[in-house]
Protein backbone atom coordinates (compact mmCIF):
# COMPACT_ATOMS: atom_id res chain seq x y z
CA UNK A 1 0.00 0.00 0.00
CA UNK A 2 2.79 2.00 0.97
CA UNK A 3 4.53 1.24 -2.50
CA UNK A 4 1.42 2.36 -4.51
CA UNK A 5 0.70 5.58 -2.36
CA UNK A 6 4.03 6.87 -3.23
CA UNK A 7 4.08 5.73 -6.70
CA UNK A 8 0.96 7.27 -8.08
CA UNK A 9 -0.45 10.87 -7.56
CA UNK A 10 -3.74 11.57 -7.31
CA UNK A 11 -5.75 14.07 -5.91
CA UNK A 12 -5.75 14.07 -2.01
CA UNK A 13 -2.61 12.21 -1.69
CA UNK A 14 -1.24 14.59 0.96
CA UNK A 15 -4.51 14.50 2.76
CA UNK A 16 -3.54 10.63 3.05
CA UNK A 17 -0.21 10.75 3.78
CA UNK A 18 -1.04 13.43 6.90
CA UNK A 19 -3.88 10.85 8.11
CA UNK A 20 -1.60 8.41 7.93
CA UNK A 21 1.30 10.15 9.91
CA UNK A 22 -1.80 11.37 12.70
CA UNK A 23 -2.59 7.89 12.98
CA UNK A 24 1.16 6.62 14.07
CA UNK A 25 0.16 8.37 17.34
CA UNK A 26 -3.21 6.35 18.23
CA UNK A 27 -4.01 5.44 22.04
CA UNK A 28 -3.62 1.57 21.46
CA UNK A 29 -7.05 1.96 23.95
CA UNK A 30 -8.61 4.45 21.40
CA UNK A 31 -8.06 1.69 18.56
CA UNK A 32 -9.14 -0.94 21.15
CA UNK A 33 -12.62 1.04 21.76
CA UNK A 34 -13.15 1.59 17.78
CA UNK A 35 -12.68 -2.25 17.28
CA UNK A 36 -14.69 -3.03 20.02
CA UNK A 37 -17.65 -0.55 19.09
CA UNK A 38 -17.24 -2.34 15.33
CA UNK A 39 -17.54 -6.02 16.32
CA UNK A 40 -19.14 -5.74 19.97
CA UNK A 41 -23.12 -7.84 19.68
CA UNK A 42 -24.80 -4.32 18.82
CA UNK A 43 -22.02 -3.20 16.70
CA UNK A 44 -22.27 -3.24 12.90
CA UNK A 45 -19.77 -6.42 12.40
CA UNK A 46 -21.51 -8.36 15.70
CA UNK A 47 -22.51 -11.59 14.11
CA UNK A 48 -18.90 -12.70 13.58
CA UNK A 49 -18.69 -13.04 16.93
CA UNK A 50 -14.93 -11.74 17.12
CA UNK A 51 -15.01 -10.42 20.30
CA UNK A 52 -12.80 -12.04 23.25
CA UNK A 53 -11.01 -14.12 20.79
CA UNK A 54 -7.68 -14.35 19.46
CA UNK A 55 -9.00 -13.15 15.92
CA UNK A 56 -9.95 -10.12 17.24
CA UNK A 57 -7.15 -9.18 18.70
CA UNK A 58 -4.97 -9.61 15.77
CA UNK A 59 -7.58 -7.41 13.46
CA UNK A 60 -6.43 -4.89 16.77
CA UNK A 61 -3.02 -5.48 16.32
CA UNK A 62 -2.98 -5.19 12.59
CA UNK A 63 -5.44 -1.42 12.79
CA UNK A 64 -2.32 -0.20 15.05
CA UNK A 65 0.36 -1.20 13.36
CA UNK A 66 -0.94 -0.74 9.43
CA UNK A 67 -0.41 3.27 9.94
CA UNK A 68 3.26 2.97 11.25
CA UNK A 69 4.26 0.15 8.06
CA UNK A 70 2.39 2.26 5.36
CA UNK A 71 3.99 5.88 6.29
CA UNK A 72 7.35 4.71 7.13
CA UNK A 73 7.59 2.85 3.33
CA UNK A 74 6.53 6.06 1.97
CA UNK A 75 9.21 7.72 4.10
CA UNK A 76 11.70 5.27 3.30
CA UNK A 77 10.65 5.01 -0.67
CA UNK A 78 11.21 8.88 -1.36
CA UNK A 79 14.30 8.72 0.14
CA UNK A 80 15.42 6.75 -3.06
CA UNK A 81 16.79 8.46 -6.03
CA UNK A 82 14.14 9.02 -8.80
CA UNK A 83 16.77 7.92 -11.04
CA UNK A 84 16.37 4.64 -10.06
CA UNK A 85 12.64 4.63 -10.78
CA UNK A 86 13.53 6.65 -14.03
CA UNK A 87 15.84 3.75 -15.11
CA UNK A 88 13.60 1.22 -14.24
CA UNK A 89 10.64 2.24 -16.30
CA UNK A 90 13.55 3.60 -19.12
CA UNK A 91 14.56 -0.68 -19.07
CA UNK A 92 10.38 -1.39 -19.90
CA UNK A 93 9.67 -2.47 -16.48
CA UNK A 94 5.95 -2.43 -15.62
CA UNK A 95 4.33 -0.37 -12.85
CA UNK A 96 4.70 -3.27 -11.00
CA UNK A 97 8.02 -4.04 -11.56
CA UNK A 98 9.08 -0.40 -10.89
CA UNK A 99 7.89 -0.39 -7.62
CA UNK A 100 9.66 -3.83 -6.34
CA UNK A 101 12.73 -2.48 -7.48
CA UNK A 102 12.46 0.86 -5.32
CA UNK A 103 11.32 -1.08 -2.83
CA UNK A 104 14.36 -3.23 -3.08
CA UNK A 105 16.57 0.21 -3.24
CA UNK A 106 14.85 1.12 0.15
CA UNK A 107 14.57 -2.28 2.04
CA UNK A 108 16.76 -1.58 5.20
CA UNK A 109 14.61 1.39 5.59
CA UNK A 110 11.55 -1.01 5.47
CA UNK A 111 12.73 -3.50 7.60
CA UNK A 112 13.32 -0.82 10.56
CA UNK A 113 9.17 0.16 9.50
CA UNK A 114 8.68 -3.36 10.48
CA UNK A 115 10.67 -3.67 13.32
CA UNK A 116 8.97 -0.85 14.64
CA UNK A 117 5.58 -1.91 13.85
CA UNK A 118 6.47 -5.62 15.25
CA UNK A 119 7.94 -3.39 18.87
CA UNK A 120 4.54 -1.33 18.32
CA UNK A 121 2.67 -4.33 18.40
CA UNK A 122 4.41 -6.47 21.30
CA UNK A 123 4.19 -3.96 23.93
CA UNK A 124 0.69 -2.67 23.54
CA UNK A 125 -2.20 -3.34 26.16
CA UNK A 126 -5.13 -1.25 25.42
CA UNK A 127 -6.53 -3.59 22.37
CA UNK A 128 -5.45 -6.72 23.55
CA UNK A 129 -7.35 -5.82 27.44
CA UNK A 130 -10.12 -4.57 25.59
CA UNK A 131 -10.91 -6.75 22.50
CA UNK A 132 -9.37 -10.05 23.90
CA UNK A 133 -10.31 -9.77 27.41
CA UNK A 134 -7.28 -11.19 29.56
CA UNK A 135 -9.14 -14.29 29.93
CA UNK A 136 -6.42 -16.90 31.22
CA UNK A 137 -5.42 -19.71 28.33
CA UNK A 138 -7.03 -17.98 25.66
CA UNK A 139 -6.21 -14.10 25.14
CA UNK A 140 -3.94 -12.91 27.83
CA UNK A 141 -0.74 -11.77 26.61
CA UNK A 142 2.40 -10.94 28.38
CA UNK A 143 1.87 -7.48 28.40
CA UNK A 144 -2.01 -7.68 29.58
CA UNK A 145 -0.35 -10.23 32.50
CA UNK A 146 2.06 -7.93 33.77
CA UNK A 147 -1.09 -5.20 34.01
CA UNK A 148 -2.93 -7.76 36.00
CA UNK A 149 -0.10 -9.20 38.29
CA UNK A 150 1.37 -5.81 38.84
CA UNK A 151 -2.29 -4.54 39.77
CA UNK A 152 -2.68 -7.69 42.18
CA UNK A 153 0.77 -6.81 43.68
CA UNK A 154 2.98 -9.45 42.45
CA UNK A 155 5.55 -7.41 41.06
CA UNK A 156 8.13 -10.54 40.65
CA UNK A 157 5.91 -11.98 38.52
CA UNK A 158 5.37 -8.75 37.00
CA UNK A 159 9.19 -8.45 36.12
CA UNK A 160 9.76 -11.56 35.59
CA UNK A 161 7.23 -11.62 33.02
CA UNK A 162 8.33 -8.24 31.48
CA UNK A 163 12.15 -9.38 31.08
CA UNK A 164 10.61 -12.65 29.06
CA UNK A 165 8.92 -10.43 27.32
CA UNK A 166 11.63 -7.76 26.80
CA UNK A 167 13.88 -11.02 25.98
CA UNK A 168 11.79 -11.95 23.01
CA UNK A 169 11.89 -8.88 21.74
CA UNK A 170 15.71 -8.95 21.79
CA UNK A 171 15.91 -12.52 20.00
CA UNK A 172 13.18 -11.58 17.12
CA UNK A 173 15.13 -7.70 16.72
CA UNK A 174 18.34 -9.94 16.36
CA UNK A 175 17.43 -12.09 14.03
CA UNK A 176 14.70 -9.60 12.39
CA UNK A 177 18.88 -7.67 11.56
CA UNK A 178 20.34 -10.65 10.99
CA UNK A 179 18.07 -11.69 8.08
CA UNK A 180 18.12 -7.78 6.68
CA UNK A 181 22.62 -8.12 6.71
CA UNK A 182 21.89 -11.22 4.68
CA UNK A 183 22.25 -9.86 0.86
Amino acid sequence: MGGMIYYYEFWGKRTIINLIQTLYSVPTVLVGLFLFLLISQQGPFGFLKLLFTPTGMIIGQVLLILPLLIGFTITALVGVSTQIKELAISLGASTYQTIITIIKEARYAIMSAVILGFGRAISEVGVAILIGGNIRGFTRTFTTAISLETSRGNLVLSIALGFILLSLSLIINFLLNYLQGKD
